[in-house]
Formats: C-alpha cells, structure tokens, sequence
C-alpha cells in the first residue's frame, strides 16, 4: 500500500498560525501566574458568548462536563427520560447517564443522519424531559421542527454543538438555538485548545449561575466557603483560554477553508456511489467532518489508502449497540444502524494544499469509475 500523502488532519499547521500569540499569553500567564480562571478565562467566556450570540458563556473542563453540568443545572436527573440521536458521538448518551438521567435513543434522517421532528416525536414517553439535539458533522439539526414538537412535549431542548463552531440555523448561531448550547474544545474540533475544554452557552441567567456554581465544587456566589450544592471540579484552565481566544481569532478564515474543501468533494461524488451527507435547507455548516455514505468502506478505504488519502470512520458502532447502553435499546433504529457500515470521514483541515484537494477529489472519482465493475475487487 502506498504511503499516505494526503493525512485525515493536520493540527500542527493551526498551531503554528497562533504560535506568536500563545507564546505572547504564556510569558503572561508566567508572569502573573494566574492559572485557573481569572481575567483570561472570563474574556475568552465573553468573547465566545458574543459569537454564539448569547448572553453567557460559562468555561468548563471538557464538553462532556458542559453537557451533564447543564442537564444538572436543568434538575433532570434520575426518574427522567432525556432524547438522544443515536448517530453522535457516546459522550452524548455518557452525559445523560451521568447525570442520573434515562437515554431515550432516537433515529436519525437518512440524507443528513441527524436528529428530525419524526424521530424525535416517535421517542417521546410521558417519562420524557429533555432532549439534547446533536449538530453532527458540523451542520445544525433543524430547531424550528425539533422544537415545535419539544414545545408541545414540555421538553428543555439543549444543543450539542461540540462539532458546529460557528455552524447556523437560518443565520442564527449553533449554541443560540436552545435553552443552552455545550461545546467541546479538544484539540480536533474546529475551535481546539491544546488539551481539553469546553463551554456552555445561554441567555438564561439563573441556568448560568448555576453552571458556575456547579463548576466550582458547588461554592455560593461570594461565599467561597460555603457550597449549596454537590458540585463538581470542571473549571477551565486560563491557558486553555489564552489558546481559544487566539484561535478564535482565525476561525472565520479557518471555515471558509473547510467549507472550500467540502464544496470541492460535493463536486467531485456528485455522480457515483459515494454521496456526502446531505444538508438540510436552512442550514450554514461550519464543516468539521467530511463524511460520505459508501457501498463498501473496507474497499473504498483501501482504495483511497492506495491512492495516498487517507480516512476515519465517525462512528463505526451506533452508541445503542455499545456494551454500557445496550439496556437503554428497546427498538430498532434502522437508518442509524444501516448508516453505520457505511460511512466513512474524508480528509478535512483548513490548510489543505489544492494539490492535496485535487488529490482527493480524483482519487473519489476513481472510486466511481471503478465501481462500474465492483468497489471490492
């Protein structure tokens, strides 16, 4: 097999635009020694509830705490049913199980394998609560259907947007369409920091104040020594905030790349047998995924591996088919199922080179071409 000359990503060449920057925080960070919390973490929250065009932004340690401390806040908990696509990543259905709550699993649409009305409304029990929607992929679920069938069910709707910075739904921001928006920053995703983090995002003032409790051992506002709930160690580290505000500064740039990419693949499978996830009208992505449907994904990955491209899978087992969860499954989620041998992730990082774009792009018409007589061969 040929050596792979077009990676999956490429997260040193990020790095190195923000290079002089981070270097300028950390002699600050040195300086004042300030490191959890501080001016740094609350001017990147703000900065980052700007964007998301919400009131609050609360930094917590990882996008799997944004999501549990939120449903915490929100007081579901054990006796509650919350909705999860079952086409997400099993930090999702692990956040909700965390905090003491039921995972209902939903399928998923099969042009854009996320979460719809129908789906959502044929999970729904008198048990239901919550349903937490998943913008999957880098594109947003549509709110307006999701949530007319969630107002009517009396259910709190929180976004995962852990893969859609700077994603929108009818021009309004990922994170905004909610009562509150969790975000992951691990190094991969589109805003990454150089270890983990993440946030929650909300207009909603008394949800914020008690995320912030929440995060810091459950303390009372102004009264370090008291703590009015069971809390929990989930604050931000201030040179993860340092990182995000100064990627934060590239990341319009950054999108447009990706968005060039994936526009560039759309071209290029727009006959054959691989298609790209669809997205839905009254969506803007903000791509972090480039994921298309394949008849076969053993072959067409040793075929793109020959031919210098290499690819993921997101995800390979459907979170109801994993050990943990299995006891949350009651019924058949077909499309989920099907969709899960089948897809495969196709190179996507800001900095693809054209030649690399180009590379791809003829290797998946390749693809095509040779499936005339049999992917698998």
């Amino acid at each position: 097999m040929a050596p792979v000359s077009v990676p999956f990503t490429d997260l040193a060449a990020m790095t190195q635009d923000v290079r002089r920057d981070v270097d300028a925080a950390w002699r600050s960070l040195l300086a004042d020694s300030d490191f959890v919390g501080g001016a740094a973490v609350e001017q990147f929250e703000q900065d980052w509830a700007d964007r998301c065009g919400t009131t609050h932004a609360v930094g917590v340690a990882n996008g799997t705490d944004a999501l549990t401390l939120t449903l915490r806040a929100l007081g579901i908990g054990p006796g509650d049913e919350v909705v999860v696509p079952v086409n997400t990543f099993v930090a999702t259905v692990e956040a909700v199980v965390l905090a003491g709550a039921t995972p209902r699993f939903a399928d998923v649409d099969p042009d854009t394998l996320l979460l719809t009305a129908h789906t959502l409304a044929a999970a729904i029990t008198n048990r239901t609560s919550a349903v937490v929607v998943v913008h999957l992929y880098g594109q947003t679920v549509d709110v307006d259907a999701v949530g007319r069938v969630a107002q009517a069910a009396g259910l709190a709707v929180v976004e995962d947007a852990a893969q859609a910075h700077g994603a929108t739904w009818r021009t309004r921001p990922a994170g905004s369409l909610g009562l509150a928006g969790c975000f992951s920053f691990y190094p991969g995703k589109n805003l990454g920091a150089f270890g983990d983090a993440g946030a929650v995002v909300t207009s909603d003032q008394a949800l914020a104040r008690t995320l912030r409790s929440l995060r810091n051992h459950g303390r009372l506002p102004g009264a370090p020594h008291l703590h009015g709930d069971v809390g929990t160690n989930s604050r931000m580290d201030t040179v993860q905030a340092a990182v995000l505000s100064a990627k934060l500064q590239h990341l319009d740039r950054w999108t447009a790349a990706r968005r060039h990419v994936v526009d560039r693949y759309r071209q290029a499978t727009a006959e054959g047998p691989v298609r790209l996830v669809a997205v839905a009208p009254g969506a803007e992505p903000a791509p972090h995924l480039a994921v298309a449907l394949v008849p076969d994904r053993d072959a067409v990955r040793s075929m793109l591996a020959r031919r210098g491209v290499a690819t993921a899978v997101h995800y390979p087992v459907p979170c109801h088919r994993q050990p943990p969860y299995r006891r949350f499954a009651d019924r058949p989620l077909p499309v989920a199922e099907e969709a899960a041998d089948r897809i495969v992730s196709l190179p996507l990082f800001p900095h693809m080179s054209e030649a690399q774009v180009n590379q791809v792009c003829g290797a998946l018409r390749d693809v095509a071409a040779e499936a005339v007589v049999g992917v698998a061969r």
